[in-house]
């Protein structure tokens, strides 16, 4: 179960009212494996009712409902550095009319109490020039990427789900179909050409990622990993892709891996999914066994790949421990490092070398 707190903080000083952290107390169970960044969303996102125009403006007009600004894809965070994520409340954002805000959806303080609100997002750009100078002395605005090593799982999943909305609209301002002017209808979960009427929906651009494992003559196994030469010095990734249309998630696990390496893989299996709004995916990860061994990656723009056993890879770095490159390191244990801990990657290589996930 998740347990949802609402914390107030009092700005005394530029009295411009509270600001509020959605944090958790524990997370949701995700069966054996640990917990994904972005995927522990605690709010209903009312599909039914936010099509109300009245149970929609009652929401929005309530006073316990909070917005969510966006702004060039960043969020809004207290000054110091434990990145607070501000939520504000209507009485702030006076201004804002509902059609330029999109409904999020509606949670509860907690698991024992029945009190629910609503949340919005709205995009900066909407907010009065005043607005914006107020927000401007409130909070600081960063990547999102940024900020969550520090964010509670719930306020991650939550500006996620902020960042990717405001992201479609502000990339499919124009109808596909005739390339007239589109404008949001449904709390802004859908947008309606204003000539021909045709619907467009929040595009979520599929791709697979996969950890690739065989077990070598010598009777130890190895996972496939692989880096872009536009990556920090040592670091290494499960390779990833993006599924083509009329193509099934295994044949993209199995393309792809073949694309990038030159590795026959069979036999891939689900494990499990991410949000990824940056900018607009979802990651479905896959273990998959290798038939082959003998890596080229002449054909690919992969820099390098590499097969890495559980032993290796518990020497591995993490990223979030590395220091500022050219700084002599204390407790340097490899030159090899996986990506940042809020990735899917980073899950599916602990707990392969956990020996939670794989044949092997």
């Amino acid at each position: 179960m998740i347990y949802a707190c609402l914390f107030k903080y009092l700005i005394d000083d530029l009295g411009l009212g509270t600001l509020w952290q959605l944090s958790q107390g524990s997370a949701k169970s995700k069966g054996q494996y640990m917990s994904l960044t972005y995927a522990d969303m605690p709010l209903d996102r009312c599909s039914n009712q936010r099509k109300n125009k009245r149970w929609l403006t009652a929401e929005f007009n309530h006073q316990d409902t909070l917005f969510c600004i966006i702004n060039d894809g960043m969020s809004l965070f207290s000054h110091d550095d434990t990145f607070t994520p501000i939520y504000l409340s209507k009485s702030q954002l006076d201004s804002v009319s509902i059609e330029s805000c999109i409904y999020l959806g509606k949670g509860a303080e907690s698991v024992e109490s029945a009190t629910v609100r609503s949340l919005f997002t709205v995009n900066f750009e909407k907010l009065r020039f005043s607005a914006q100078e107020e927000l401007l002395n409130l909070g600081q605005w960063k990547n999102l990427r940024e900020a969550t090593p520090k964010l509670a799982v719930i306020d991650a999943s939550i500006q996620a789900l902020a960042k990717a909305l405001d992201y479609w609209h502000t990339t499919h301002q124009y109808c596909g179909k005739c390339g007239n002017a589109s404008r949001s209808v449904e709390a802004g979960h859908a947008r309606r050409c204003t000539e021909c009427r045709n619907m467009s929906f929040p595009r979520t651009d599929p791709a697979v990622i996969m950890l690739v494992e065989h077990m070598f003559p010598d009777g130890i196994a190895r996972c496939l990993l692989g880096r872009q030469a536009s990556w920090k010095a040592g670091m290494y990734s499960t390779l990833a892709g993006f599924v083509d249309p009329g193509e099934t998630l295994e044949e993209a696990v199995i393309r792809e891996v073949s694309e990038e390496t030159a590795v026959v893989v069979e036999n891939p299996q689900y494990i499990t999914s991410q949000p990824w709004p940056f900018p607009a995916s979802v990651m479905l990860g896959f273990t998959a066994v290798a038939t082959s061994t003998t890596i080229d990656i002449s054909k690919d723009d992969i820099d390098d790949c590499q097969w890495f056993s559980r032993e290796q890879l518990a020497n591995f770095d993490s990223a979030n421990n590395i220091k500022e490159e050219g700084i002599e390191r204390q407790d340097k244990k490899s030159e090899y490092r996986i990506g940042s801990g809020d990735s899917i990657s980073s899950y599916l290589i602990t707990a392969w070398q956990n020996k939670k996930i794989g044949q092997y």
